[in-house]
């Protein structure tokens, strides 16, 4: 019979701890106590057109699902949880086989999808201008760190700009602090810094995120800040950073030049009426690419990196805009966006400047609610790449999101 999977493991330890804590929730008089329980799930369906990759097949794919437990256990302290199955999770099963191999048992991977705590943080409310974060921390830069749920995109999947460049949602092992004074809204955070040996030509230093080993490398400290001022309701502009040296939290110590990552944006959301727009402009830069490409190159297979070069700038902008045409029992919007990015926007040395890696795309499509926590998510995509011939890639994609 097959084993249970990882997923169903991890699911059935959640639910246990969940439902602990609400008995012992319930069980108290203390009415600061209190424990919710949210998330979402987004599957989609994707029919691709692309002369880049002519054999390319259409997909399915049950892109995450996401718990996000939080637990007050008194007026000033709070335990938040985020743990996210991307692509059905992982598995392995043990079969035995009579007939052939001499009747051995004969384990495999059923499934090759991610399980991972995205966030597992204690949040100290001192103040309101005033608090402390520490644990398993989002990476407050860009758009997508604050508006990751599939009711905050209108796309099937997140923007491309920020997704070429940057973790997305990127976590990381810190310590912070965070509050409100008058309209203004910020965050202050030190975190384990990026692994440069996950840097490629197309997605810059979005790989860089550790995760590939058991513990974190912290040999390099990066800081991290946003500042974000609300307009009212749901409107907010603001700016955010990030910095931190790359090269000391490699596998091995195969740099010993430092290798500065920068990261700077501004931001928008705002919402007036029926309409909904948002959008960002987003500069990176890497310190000694050439040197960190040229390291790169001479990592081990089995490391399973991409070993290509790397762009010593970065630079990216999205804007998209929606409508909401009907607003009655089943809302629906319709959206359009435009992606611009060049992840080898500058390069440095000996390093090739390919433009293939400077592209654009234009999205429309819309947003159907038959209930407010089910999204049916429609939209097209043709983007273009910085080829001569060859170039265009046309995207269908259909998609559902639950919200709970």
């Amino acid at each position: 019979m097959p084993a249970r999977t990882c997923p169903r493991i991890t699911a059935t330890l959640l639910l246990a701890v969940l439902t602990s804590a609400r008995l012992a929730a319930q069980s108290r008089s203390d009415t600061a106590v209190a424990l919710h329980v949210g998330g979402y799930a987004i599957a989609n369906y994707y029919a691709y057109d692309w002369q880049t990759d002519p054999a390319l097949r259409n997909a399915i794919d049950l892109e995450r699902a996401v718990i996000e437990p939080s637990y007050r256990v008194s007026p000033h302290l709070r335990f938040e949880a985020e743990v996210e199955f991307e692509h059905g999770g992982t598995g392995a099963t043990m079969e035995f086989d009579p007939f052939e191999e001499s009747g051995e048992f004969e384990q495999e991977i059923e499934k090759g999808g991610e399980v991972e705590i995205e966030k597992l943080q204690a949040d100290f409310t001192l103040h309101p201008a005033l608090n402390v974060l520490v644990g398993e921390l989002y990476v407050p830069v860009g758009l997508v760190s604050a508006r990751d749920d599939p009711d905050d995109y209108f796309t099937n999947t997140r923007n491309e700009a920020e997704a070429a460049m940057i973790p997305t949602v990127w976590h990381s092992p810190g310590v912070g602090i965070y509050g409100r004074v008058r309209r203004l809204r910020y965050r202050l955070l030190t975190v384990a810094g990026l692994d440069a040996t996950g840097f490629t030509s197309g997605n810059w230093v979005r790989y860089g995120e550790q995760g590939r080993f058991e513990t974190v490398n912290a040999q390099d400290m990066a800081l991290v800040g946003r500042l974000d001022l609300i307009l009212g309701g749901e409107s907010t502009v603001g700016v955010s950073g990030f910095y931190g040296n790359s090269s000391g939290n490699r596998p091995k110590p195969d740099l010993t030049a430092p290798a500065y990552v920068t990261v700077l944006d501004a931001h928008a959301a705002v919402q007036t009426g029926r309409l909904r727009a948002r959008g960002l402009l987003m500069y990176g830069h890497l310190q000694n690419a050439d040197l960190v490409s040229d390291a790169n190159r001479n990592l081990s297979n089995n490391l399973g990196v991409k070993r290509d070069p790397v762009g010593s700038a970065a630079l990216a902008w999205f804007a998209e805009a929606g409508y909401r045409v009907l607003e009655r029992a089943t809302p629906l919007d319709v959206f359009a966006r435009y992606d611009w990015y060049d992840t080898m926007y500058r390069v440095t040395g000996d390093v090739f400047d390919n433009p293939r890696w400077a592209r654009h795309t234009v999205t429309a499509g819309l947003n159907w609610y038959p209930d407010p926590h089910f999204i049916v998510k429609a939209s097209y995509a043709w983007r273009v790449v910085g080829l001569p011939t060859n170039n265009q890639e046309r995207t269908t994609m259909l998609g559902v999101a639950a919200l709970f």
